[in-house]
């Protein structure tokens, strides 16, 4: 039978299967031997060994999707970056950093902020104007009211989501949410193993329904972006686009160019004065940095 992994410990791998539930399992010594590495996401062909148990070994890694590096993870089919509109205020920076690293990825992302219940009409719509005007699906979200989670579930149905998010925003409260069933089985698993409870150091697929999952990765602090270049970096915020050709000079930074048609657009509120900010410290961060 097949499943999909959605956790890994220690040689251990824990496999949801429609309908049975999860089972721990081992990767054959082929895949060490093909220097094949079972990966979180993975859908993977499985013998049971022990029913009642629920134990089993891997047999077979089926084709990949895509696959991700950092966090190493398989068959990802769009981001949920989940930030708080307050409470901590947001990181937008940080936020920058992590569209962009999905831009990198070839994955589509959703920008859930939590915490509406106690942020004002003003802050949604400023973010609402920041992000959904550069092509981002933006939910406003209460984790612990449990409001606009339908439309949230909607988004999800029939995929599998890689969440992240730095600490503290209630990505744990909007999991317990979405899925109460899932995480008492993942407290299950987390006491079989001895790890302690979903503290979220390692990349963990929870089921929601049927072909539908949710990664919960680390929760970061930071994201570097330093694989791209200062000259790449404008490419990564697809707003600019239609203002680059009213730019006097070919190659133009949007920085300190006279006749620029971004700087123009930023000025004429076109796009949003926060990601333009964003933009030149990321520019400079990347400028700074020492290329060998």
């Amino acid at each position: 039978m097949t499943g999909k992994i959605i956790k890994g410990i220690a040689g251990f791998y824990y496999v949801h299967i429609e309908d049975k539930g999860v089972y721990e399992c081992k990767a054959r010594g082929i895949f060490r031997n093909q220097q094949i590495k079972p990966l979180v996401g993975d859908d993977v062909s499985v013998t049971i060994l022990d029913e009642q148990e629920k134990e089993g070994n891997i047999t077979e890694i089926l084709p990949r999707q895509n696959e991700l590096i950092r966090p190493a993870v398989a068959n990802i089919d769009q981001a949920l970056v989940f930030f708080a509109i307050v409470k901590p205020e947001p990181d937008f920076r940080l936020l920058d950093r992590f569209l962009i690293r999905m831009e990198q990825q070839k994955l589509t992302s959703i920008i859930c902020f939590n915490k509406q219940d106690i942020a004002s009409e003003e802050e949604k719509a400023a973010l609402r104007e920041a992000y959904e005007t550069c092509g981002y699906r933006v939910l406003f979200v209460s984790a612990h009211r449990k409001e606009g989670l339908e439309e949230l579930r909607k988004l999800l149905a029939g995929r599998t989501t890689a969440l992240a998010g730095p600490s503290g925003v209630g990505k744990s409260t909007m999991i317990n949410a979405l899925a109460p069933e899932a995480c008492m089985e993942t407290g299950s698993i987390s006491r079989k193993i001895e790890r302690g409870r979903h503290t979220t150091r390692h990349s963990e697929i929870i089921a929601l329904g049927e072909n539908t999952y949710l990664m919960d990765t680390p929760g970061f602090t930071s994201l570097h972006i330093a694989e791209i270049t200062k000259e790449e970096l404008s490419g990564y915020y697809p707003e600019f686009e239609q203002h680059e050709p009213y730019c006097r000079f070919g190659g133009c930074a949007h920085i300190s160019e006279p006749g620029c048609g971004v700087k123009a657009a930023v000025e004429r509120g076109l796009i949003s004065r926060v990601r333009y900010e964003n933009y030149k410290a990321l520019y400079q961060e990347l400028k700074d940095i020492r290329r060998y």
